[in-house]
């Protein structure tokens, strides 16, 4: 699991850097402030629950138990609906999409909590 984690994290701090690139260069010009501040706000959470993924993936190994595995899969579901749902608000400015984002942000909540309630546990 450790393995598997490392990589997500690195492949979602790969995403975010390519994404904020993107922003910053490709998308200043032709995005409202509000929107690109949509997206600047996506690729900070992005990148914030990337590291977040190493994190947890340290605490796999040094804390193995179901929570820290609930506390991976939470992030990575977080990530996908909170960043995910505010790339696609910024791009489309669909609300709908909008609406997703606080399950999003639920779902990273929990996985902290998570993690923290494995660790604390085991300590």
């Amino acid at each position: 699991m450790m393995s598997r984690l490392v990589a997500y994290g690195a492949f979602a701090m790969a995403l975010a850097v390519a994404a904020g690139a993107f922003g910053a260069h490709g998308l200043k010009a032709r995005l409202a402030p509000e929107m690109l501040a949509h997206w600047e706000t996506a690729v900070r959470y992005h990148a914030y629950h990337g590291l977040g993924l190493l994190a947890v993936a340290f605490a796999a190994e040094r804390c193995p138990g179901r929570a820290v595995t609930l506390a991976g899969r939470l992030m990575l579901a977080g990530m996908l609906l909170f960043s995910g749902s505010l790339y696609v608000y910024a791009l489309t400015g669909l609300k709908a999409v909008a609406m997703i984002t606080p399950f999003g942000g639920m779902c990273l909540i929990a996985s902290w909590v998570a993690l923290g309630a494995n660790t604390w546990r085991r300590a």
